[in-house]
């Protein structure tokens, strides 16, 4: 079995700097003395060894940490996991890393539900530590359906897996989906969450805040007339009638979800979470699928065109919630247009660094371009449907 690993969402192509310059040895010590200010007296810790898989770097810093301390008498293993804020010399993907509502969202999630999140244990806000702040959750044991390279290229457990088990993964999946969505009053569970963005309703907050987002993305270099156009889009057909919102995990997808046995046992990364329609969760699902799909098909793989596909899993979640999701064209346009500027940052970040140059037409810093192209035309899911 795999330890457990974060993906991030920018994991798939992106360019990758050695920007982790965090000493495991080092790192040991501080934590163990970290420990040893946190537990109660007599707890004696010892950190064993720390791990810094080579995936750091492009979002929050994951570090897996063999702890132990006497609990009762005894000494007891405690394998953790240590999500450590990006270094703001490593231009972070995102705007800004917020670990207060990351730990809160995780906590209260695993206290009104049963989905499977990791047990949350200690917010350090304090950057003298281990250099930067950091929350400490439980370690879980499985597999995650790899990014690099993406599942669907073949050559892995979930490729390689029975028609039957993959089913199986596609329903439990929806399962923890749905039962995330099926935590009452959100807005007041989860008030921390609700944004101060401009608009009458959580999904107008909602897609402001990428709009903000975006204005931070381009601060210092030129807009994408695609993405524009992608907002003028959402605009001209907003829906008539917004479903009803909720807790959004945000980064609802498969790569962020670890299993065991074919069912999910740790619901992982929540940076992104806030309220929002359920559809939002829900396309975000099916089109991060579509671009790997997509990028399978390029390469002339035969990729998993049956898996994760649209009308199956949108039914597969109206026979399990009860909800009839609605509007998905404009929903899976703004899981889209949301990847687009986060791939966007994505490839400015490899510029800044001399791995990548800017190219001739800023649009194509955007990966999926043509499938943003396709979505403006109406042509995309006639095509791949």
């Amino acid at each position: 079995m795999e330890e457990q690993l974060e993906p991030t969402v920018d994991s798939a192509q992106a360019a990758r700097p050695d920007l982790s310059r965090r000493d495991p040895e080092q790192t040991r010590v501080d934590i163990q003395i970290w420990l040893s200010a946190k537990l109660p007296a007599g707890s004696e810790p010892e950190v064993d060894e720390v791990h810094v898989p080579e995936s750091n770097g492009m979002s929050s810093e994951t570090v897996l940490v063999d702890a132990s301390w006497v609990v009762d008498g005894e000494r007891v293993d405690r394998p953790l996991v240590f999500r450590i804020a990006p270094d703001e010399a490593a231009v972070p993907v995102f705007q800004k890393y917020d670990f207060d509502s990351q730990f809160r969202v995780m906590a209260k999630v695993r206290e009104l539900s049963d989905v499977p999140v990791p047990e949350v244990f200690w917010l350090e806000e304090d950057s003298a530590h281990i250099g930067a702040p950091f929350f400490v959750m439980s370690r879980a044991y499985g597999v995650v359906p790899p990014d690099v390279l993406p599942y669907d290229f073949g050559d892995n457990w979930l490729f390689d897996a029975s028609a039957e088990d993959q089913q199986k993964l596609q329903e439990t999946t929806v399962d923890a989906l749905v039962a995330l969505h099926a935590i009452p009053e959100a807005e007041k569970n989860f008030e921390f969450l609700v944004s101060a963005a401009k608009g009458s309703t959580p999904l107008r907050r909602h897609i402001a805040e990428l709009r903000g987002y975006y204005s931070w993305v381009t601060t210092d270099g030129p807009r994408s007339p695609l993405i524009e156009k992608c907002f003028d889009w959402l605009e001209a057909n907003w829906p008539e009638q917004e479903g009803p919102a909720g807790l959004s995990w945000g980064d609802a997808r498969i790569g962020n979800t670890m299993y065991a046995d074919f069912e999910p046992i740790a619901v992982l990364d929540w940076e992104m979470a806030g309220i929002a329609p359920r559809e939002v969760d829900l396309a975000w699902m099916i089109f991060l699928h579509r671009f790997f799909e997509d990028i399978a098909t390029s390469m002339g793989l035969p990729g998993m065109p049956e898996f994760m596909h649209r009308t199956q899993i949108e039914q597969m979640y109206q026979t399990k919630s009860g909800y009839a999701p609605r509007d998905m064209d404009f929903y899976t346009m703004y899981a889209a247009l949301r990847h687009g500027v986060i791939m966007s940052q994505v490839q400015r970040r490899a510029i800044r660094f001399g791995q990548a140059e800017t190219p001739a037409d800023i649009d194509d810093l955007i990966m999926h371009r043509a499938t943003l192209e396709q979505m403006l035309e109406g042509t995309y899911w006639e095509r791949v449907l």
